[in-house]
């Protein structure tokens, strides 16, 4: 799966050079833009007079082939790293579960916490006293 994403991803970055290649190579609607950059005569002497509407429609197609690969290729790529990332997660947690035992429980209850009465008085007589007093002026 990984071969196929390889080479799709080749033929998109081959299909985006084109693209610009192209969208250079067309002649401007007026006198200006990146086409006379290159020569006005660019697109007549490649493909000859009359070559707006072959260059517009190859455009297109182009366009259309690299939405396609782009689409393709995000799905591609989604399912070769969700099904590595699963089946990766599943091998850490079974390892993870062979290295720590379980420790099994412990026959007697925990001891009971019993209170002592002279430490709680002497809890109780470090805390301050508030008073319900207002203020004097």
């Amino acid at each position: 799966m990984t071969f196929i994403v390889g080479i799709l991803t080749f033929i998109i970055v081959l299909n985006a050079l084109l693209l610009i290649l192209l969208v250079l190579v067309q002649l401007p609607k007026k006198d200006a833009g990146a086409g006379m950059a290159f020569g006005a005569g660019t697109a007549d002497a490649l493909f000859g007079a009359g070559s707006g509407n072959a260059l517009t429609k190859i455009t297109k197609s182009a366009t259309v082939a690299f939405l396609l690969l782009a689409l393709l290729l995000g799905y591609l790529h989604d399912k070769v790293h969700s099904d590595n990332s699963a089946a990766d997660f599943a091998k850490q947690v079974q390892q993870k579960q062979m290295q720590t035992p379980i420790a099994p429980p412990s026959a007697s209850p925990p001891a009971p916490v019993t209170a002592n009465p002279s430490s709680a008085n002497n809890l109780l007589s470090t805390l301050p006293v508030q008073t319900n007093a207002p203020a004097a002026k």
